[in-house]
């Protein structure tokens, strides 16, 4: 019962662990940069396809690093 309880759980703590780690390397190296607030809110709202588009406009190398880290803060991968 224990163990079923802990794997309920897992997904929602992997997912908020995500956010939180996302958003350091965000407000740390990009916290100046237009679109920072939206895709605060859109990282937290769990909206991907928002934030996906606030960090497109980022320097590459930062928006590539960024989106992985928050990969697993979304339910689910862009559908296109």
């Amino acid at each position: 019962m224990i163990d079923a309880e802990r794997q309920r759980d897992e997904g929602p703590a992997r997912r908020r662990r995500a956010r939180e780690v996302a958003y350091g390397f965000m407000s740390h190296m990009t916290g100046d940069l237009p679109g920072f607030e939206e895709a605060t809110r859109a990282l937290f709202g769990g909206d991907v396809r928002a934030f996906h588009a606030r960090v497109e406009g980022w320097p590459a190398d930062i928006a590539s690093h960024l989106s992985t880290l928050a990969a697993e803060a979304f339910d689910e991968e862009i559908k296109d």
